[in-house]
């Protein structure tokens, strides 16, 4: 297992925009349709806090709902989940399993082969590209 990236407020202020601070470390949710303009080239997506490969392009797909949606992450470990109860809904939250950064919520409702969304705010996601 690898070490959590652990950072002060600051720290993480500095480092990022201020919608993304505010998404990853504050919970909070970006605008909906606001992220179109992901590569739809092969490559990973990755936690703009800590640089973690979370999700692979290859399981992306278009959900309608206005953020980035994805079937499964890279790998078991990558994200991690907690109860959201704000809002008066119930949800999943999911975030980065490396810092903790809050990227989205999962839902039931995806395509096969997992049955799952990840619904993810596109703020919260670096694209790299496979070369």
């Amino acid at each position: 297992m690898t070490a959590k990236t652990t950072k002060s407020d600051a720290e993480w202020q500095g480092q990022l925009s201020d919608l993304a601070y505010q998404v990853t470390r504050k919970g909070a949710t970006e605008r909906a349709f606001s992220h179109d303009n992901f590569p739809k080239s092969k490559g990973s997506f990755a936690c703009v806090c800590c640089g973690a490969d979370l999700f692979d392009a290859d399981h992306k797909f278009e959900s309608g709902s206005g953020w980035p949606s994805f079937y499964q992450p890279v790998s078991a470990g990558a994200v991690g989940e907690q109860a959201d109860n704000k809002l008066f809904m119930r949800r999943t939250e999911v975030h980065c399993a490396a810092c903790d950064a809050h990227l989205g919520h999962v839902f039931d409702d995806g395509p096969k082969p997992t049955g799952l969304r990840y619904c993810i705010n596109g703020v919260a996601l670096n694209f790299k590209e496979k070369t």
